[in-house]
């Protein structure tokens, strides 16, 4: 197996399910962790509604996390050297955390 790695220059083959191929929204990240882990509950808010639900919920290494964390920065910096900077619509409150107010309801 070790020289079929090196064969294919240790790529690894990436399949989606149909299923899965069209993705799901989010425009909500709840993340927590633990010693062991990082949980990401990636949540769809729909305006004026008081509930949201959770699309997807991603569980990973804190190892992990950290990579994601620098190839998010990565994959930001070049949209934005193509695309201009991303002006965040939501402030960030004194601690750095982004301040999602929930929608109010109408009648």
């Amino acid at each position: 197996m070790a020289n079929e790695n090196k064969k294919q220059g240790n790529q690894i083959q990436i399949e989606v399910p149909n299923d899965e191929m069209q993705g799901r929204y989010s425009n909500l990240a709840v993340i927590s962790h633990s010693p062991n882990d990082f949980v990401m509950d990636m949540i769809f808010v729909a305006p004026n509604t008081p509930k949201a639900r959770v699309q997807s919920r991603i569980i990973m290494t804190p190892e992990n996390a950290k990579q994601l964390l620098y190839a998010l920065k990565e994959n930001v910096d070049k949209y934005e050297a193509h695309f201009g900077e991303i002006k965040p619509r939501v402030p960030a409150n004194n601690n750095g955390i982004m301040d999602f107010p929930l929608p109010k309801g109408q009648a």
